[in-house]
């Protein structure tokens, strides 16, 4: 089976395969397994950051998924789990939050979590703990600050409540849809032109994360 020519990743779960296939979905049926996005064969952890990253992904970046379909089947039970949250963690603290941050204007709470040391550990979680926690508390108050300037309120909102609990899904536009559903059709098409930029770079390296972690062993 030749994927890039047989296989077009969708969104969402599907009936059946009649219906569609996303990541997971499609590594099921490579591995012989029946029509399912838990597919037995897959590392929980990788199988639920692949749902969402899936997603989260336009059609044309959902297509640099399918390389990963054969060796995603092969991590179930391999010991890599625990490797694999940690850089999820280190991700979303050193990369993902960061980079909203900068797009709020708090550039030294973004410095002070780019800054961190990897987060392998929980000796690192311990050490990083107070220092998203200041930049937490300096994001609040700047969202406070901007809510009646639109552009930053959707730059906010995504890096608030929402994207913490979205952050497997790697910038997606759930993140900011409640900010945006506030605001006008042309607020709302402005926020979105100005956070493409990050949005796509934050999509590339969520796609690049999929791959350092289902071989943590080899990254540094």
């Amino acid at each position: 089976m030749t994927y890039p020519d047989t296989i077009t990743l969708a969104k969402g779960a599907h009936k059946d395969r009649s219906d569609g296939l996303c990541l997971l979905e499609a590594v099921a049926w490579f591995a012989g397994e029946p029509h399912s996005d838990h597919p037995a064969c897959v590392s929980p952890v990788l199988a639920a950051y692949g749902r969402s990253l899936n997603d989260a992904l336009g059609d044309d970046s959902r297509r640099l998924l399918i390389p990963f379909i054969s060796v995603l089947s092969r991590t179930a039970g391999d010991g890599l789990d625990e490797a694999r949250g940690y850089l999820a963690l280190d991700w979303i603290i050193r990369v993902y939050t960061p980079a909203w941050l900068d797009v709020a204007g708090l550039t030294r709470e973004a410095r002070a979590l780019r800054d961190l040391r990897c987060i392998s550990d929980m000796a690192a979680v311990q050490d990083a703990r107070p220092v998203v926690l200041s930049a937490w508390d300096a994001a609040w108050a700047a969202a406070r600050a901007a809510a009646r300037d639109a552009a930053r309120a959707a730059a906010w909102a995504a890096a608030g409540d929402a994207a913490w609990a979205a952050a497997w899904a790697a910038a997606g536009d759930a993140a900011g849809d409640a900010a945006w559903a506030a605001a006008g059709d042309a607020a709302r098409d402005a926020a979105r032109a100005a956070l493409a930029p990050i949005v796509t770079q934050l999509q590339d390296s969520a796609i690049i994360l999929l791959s350092a972690m289902i071989q943590p062993e080899t990254t540094t």
